[in-house]
């Protein structure tokens, strides 16, 4: 009987930290998601010991597994890392295989990626300023007074969007304290700020030529003002996947799949070397 095949994929990001795991057939076994602490390696080892409970396996089961992101030299058991462009490409290129652009919208940075035929051909990022990220909003929301996860339903509310002419932060800060001492409804100042932050991704990735298929990945893709903002912006439809947090740990686990395969089509081994974990820390 033939062996089955299994693979891992963890984006460890500056914000979230991503796990899934997969076999040949590209089903998805498990996906973990957890906030990202200051611990990466703990971090790394509890979203595998979770994949493996969910999935049944153990360790020794994995043929290969990839780390990407931030965090992702920090992943100790990794038999690769690989970068968050590659794998988000390899990623939402599984979801929708006519994607022309993907557009990603982090907790620290944004970044858009034109695709042709599966593959990467060129990239816009923002990763030196809080505007265009989750951060941005993240910040903004303590000033008026709300949840995160409530900016969805608000800003879909709105009766208008209070103007928000400032990229920088703590400029449009003010603007919003302003906005509040006018009398100005959240739900209007929300709208305005989902329309100040989809511009700036718009303006981002206009340079790559914005054309359907376009997919919206990343924990802001999960807020329904901005994917509204963001379509208003571009001028055309987004595709959101049903967990749009998975899109590169996802393309890790594929892009371990497909390192395997060829190297066990080649003859050459499956790791580059034997894969060592302590287990009485790894399962702490």
């Amino acid at each position: 009987m033939a062996t089955i095949l299994y693979f891992a994929g963890i984006d460890l990001g500056s914000t979230m930290t991503k796990l899934v795991l997969v076999d040949e057939k590209e089903k998805v076994l498990a996906s973990v998601i957890h906030h990202t602490g200051a611990e990466h390696r703990r971090l790394a080892n509890r979203v595998m010991r979770e994949g493996l409970a969910q999935s049944g396996l153990s360790i020794d089961d994995i043929a290969c597994i990839i780390a990407t992101g931030y965090g992702r030299i920090n992943v100790p058991f990794a038999d690769r890392q690989v970068t968050e462009l590659t794998c988000h490409t390899r990623g939402v290129v599984s979801i929708l295989p006519a994607v022309r652009l993907a557009i990603d919208i982090g907790g620290q940075d944004s970044k858009g990626m034109k695709i042709r035929e599966g593959k990467l051909i060129d990239f816009a990022m923002n990763d030196r300023c809080a505007a265009g990220t989750g951060r941005f909003l993240e910040v903004l929301t303590t000033t008026l007074g709300i949840e995160v996860e409530d900016l969805g339903g608000l800003s879909l509310k709105a009766s208008g969007k209070a103007a928000i002419s400032n990229i920088c932060t703590v400029f449009a800060r003010q603007e919003v304290i302003t906005h509040i001492s006018r009398g100005v409804p959240v739900e209007n100042i929300v709208a305005g700020l989902h329309d100040a932050l989809a511009a700036r991704v718009a303006r981002m990735v206009s340079k790559l030529k914005i054309e359907p298929e376009v997919v919206f990945t990343g924990g802001v893709a999960k807020n329904a003002g901005v994917v509204k903002a963001l379509e208003e912006n571009l001028k055309c439809s987004v595709f959101v996947p049903d967990e749009p947090l998975l899109t590169g740990a996802l393309g890790a686990a594929l892009l371990a799949k497909d390192m395997t395969l060829k190297s066990l089509a080649e003859g050459k081994p499956v790791r580059k070397g034997e894969r060592r974990l302590d287990e009485a820390t790894f399962f702490k």
